[in-house]
């Protein structure tokens, strides 16, 4: 079952939230839906796609977080260290920044369309940026 539809570039993606895990990011997030940005590379943190969302605020900190997402999981972290931002893992990631070591909620985990990740992050990394849609299925 999905939550929400990704759209990422050409490619569209199912997910569900992790509410029991992420309650309030979940929530936070869903209130703000449907959400749209752009994703850049992720140099830094390995085989990882992200939006960076400056200051935005969504009035959660530290819930499921974690440094070393998996493929299909995606991360919120509401800043501090760094921007916001939003990251999507596509392969081996060790999220980080210029800082050091980033822990970001895990608050959604791609259900559907896995496979085209690897694809997305190398369209991204040598094409650049790509548009970014979430919203309710």
């Amino acid at each position: 079952m999905s939550d929400v539809v990704i759209t990422l570039g050409s490619h569209r993606l199912a997910a569900r939230f992790e509410t029991a895990a992420a309650p309030a990011t979940c929530a936070a997030f869903r209130s703000r839906l449907p959400f749209t940005s752009q994703v850049i590379h992720s140099r830094w943190s390995g085989e990882a796609v992200w939006a960076p969302l400056g200051d935005l605020s969504i009035g959660i900190g530290a819930e499921n977080a974690t440094t070393y997402p998996h493929p299909g999981e995606v991360l919120w972290y509401p800043g501090g260290v760094s921007e916001t931002e939003l990251l999507i893992a596509y392969g081996r990631t060790h999220f980080a920044s210029k800082a050091g070591a980033l822990a970001g909620n895990h608050f959604l985990t791609i259900t559907a369309g896995l496979e085209h990740l690897p694809e997305i992050g190398k369209n991204v990394l040598w094409r650049g940026a790509q548009p970014l849609r979430i919203e309710l299925a």
